[in-house]
């Protein structure tokens, strides 16, 4: 899809933005797990609610998206909060993180497949990503259309198995499916000191 189209349509949704969406559950359930400094990155943050998290936790916060709209109310409520949080209009898939630069990754409803070994690059030895998105396989009509912005099953352990996995969570359709976690997939993982791509 043209990149200037996509901005567009989410700068449009954005515009009309009023109040900050929670934090992704793979973070504020997991948030024990984060270090007490370092460098994290909110990738394709929208308005940033993750990032937000981040940097009251103590950290050198980064979010990076590619609609200018929802940085700038990322970077409004920030002030208000007394947060300092650098934030980046970035095509995060044209322009991925550079190797051993973040401690922390967050990934938050985005998806793309080819992103994956950046992603593992980017972080630090001993540095923690924190994946959620939609899976394929789901019980409500949540989330993207298009399959290919979807996980397949137990995707996200096949793309992110070169790093130690610390928490994963993909529930699909078993037993009673008005509870529990789904339509989506989580994971923490932690980049080993040597790695190996």
């Amino acid at each position: 899809m043209n990149e200037k189209i996509t901005s567009t349509k989410w700068n449009s949704r954005y515009q009309a933005a009023t109040d900050m969406p929670p934090a992704c559950q793979v973070l504020t359930a997991y948030t024990h797990l984060l270090p007490t400094q370092g460098n994290a990155l909110d990738l394709a943050s929208g308005l940033g609610a993750n990032a937000l998290l981040l940097a009251r936790h103590g950290l050198e916060t980064n979010a990076w998206d590619s609609a200018q709209v929802a940085l700038q109310h990322l970077q409004a409520f920030a002030h208000t909060q007394q947060l300092h949080i650098d934030t980046q209009v970035r095509d995060v898939v044209l322009q991925p993180p550079e190797p051993a630069t973040f401690d922390v990754i967050v990934v938050c409803h985005f998806f793309s497949i080819s992103l994956a070994p950046a992603l593992m690059q980017a972080l630090k030895p001993y540095g923690l990503l924190f994946y959620q998105t939609f899976t394929r396989t789901s019980v409500s009509n949540t989330g993207p259309k298009n399959p290919n912005y979807r996980l397949a099953d137990n995707e996200l352990l096949r793309l992110f198995a070169n790093l130690q996995i610390v928490v994963y969570r993909e529930e699909g359709c078993i037993g009673n499916t008005t509870q529990g976690f789904r339509n989506q997939a989580m994971l923490i993982a932690r980049k080993p000191p040597l790695f190996t791509s």
